[in-house]
């Protein structure tokens, strides 16, 4: 997710956007993932000129990113697509102070989960599938991707708010996917969120990804037929609620979470026995699924 705080630089995304040649360019993207540029001009019936100067706004724009790969027929440029959400706010808001930090899927510190399970780096799978005490391994500490059919992961992330910090809004971002066995694309699941031991709410998962491509990030020796890639999510909780991407999912507030008396903030992802579609949850780390990155954690905040 791409956000853009005023709208002089929006100005590069519309004009990019302002063609329909370039969103159909977006939709091809979006639907096959990757594509080198012959395949665009091909489904678009344009020549590679053209295509390539469609591209050069886009690339502009932050949308899609272009990378060199080889191929049967010499190098190929291969096309991606960067975002799939951009947020642009209209009013430019004063500066905010924030801190964050990144941590790794598998640096949990407690968790109780049941198969379907486990867990791996991007180079080995940790011990055998569907045994739930390999979560207890010491090397769970380097997994870059996790996996479970019910139960919890729990991670602490470390509070640096000073006594004279007052939270203002608290972002977690993160790639994620119901846990069928094998690949099930329609597979829902109610994959619950807490902080501190308060429930935050609820989003249902539509699925279990990998049916007919791989992950861009998903290392070649990971086999076919199982967990590929998720979807990229964003938790706020602010004064007003909390949302996912946007969207309101429950009526807690920073006050109810309370972080500024904690030493530590304890974030859980779970599928609990109470959830009406238990259908697990898979989170993908950087060097799996189609997003390059961990658990990203943002802390907003004022001095008081």
């Amino acid at each position: 997710m791409k956000q853009i705080d005023n709208l002089k630089e929006a100005q590069v995304l519309f004009e990019a956007l302002a063609s329909d040649v370039r969103i159909e360019i977006i939709n091809l993207l979006s639907k096959y993932r990757e594509m080198n540029m012959n395949e665009i001009a091909q489904k678009l019936g344009l020549t590679n000129g053209a295509v390539t100067q469609h591209m050069k706004k886009l690339i502009a724009a932050g949308i899609v990113t272009i990378s060199a790969a080889s191929g049967k027929h010499g190098n190929q440029k291969i096309c991606r697509l960067v975002e799939d959400k951009i947020i642009i706010n209209i009013v430019t808001k004063h500066p905010q102070k924030l801190y964050e930090c990144e941590i790794k899927v598998g640096n949990y510190s407690i968790f109780e989960v049941y198969p379907t399970c486990g867990l791996a780096t991007k180079d080995k799978i940790i011990g055998e599938f569907d045994d739930p005490k390999y979560f207890a391994h010491p090397e769970h500490v380097n997994c870059d991707i996790i996996w479970f059919m019910k139960g919890y992961v729990e991670y602490m992330i470390p509070n640096f708010l000073k006594p004279n910090q007052i939270v203002t809004e608290i972002q977690i971002s993160f790639e994620i996917s119901s846990e069928a066995p094998g690949v099930r694309e329609n597979w829902p699941s109610d994959i619950y969120f807490y902080i501190n031991g308060v429930e935050l709410g609820f989003w249902t998962c539509p699925g279990d990804f990998g049916e007919t491509r791989r992950g861009i990030f998903t290392p070649s020796w990971w086999p076919t037929g199982v967990n590929q890639y998720g979807l990229l999510k964003v938790l706020t909780i602010s004064k007003d609620g909390t949302y996912i991407d946007g969207s309101k999912i429950s009526n807690i507030t920073l006050k109810d979470i309370d972080i500024e008396s904690k030493n530590e903030i304890r974030f859980r992802v779970a599928v609990p026995d109470h959830a009406k579609n238990i259908g697990g949850v898979t989170l993908f780390g950087r060097h799996f699924g189609n997003y390059d990155q961990d658990i990203k954690f943002r802390i907003f905040y004022e001095e008081v």
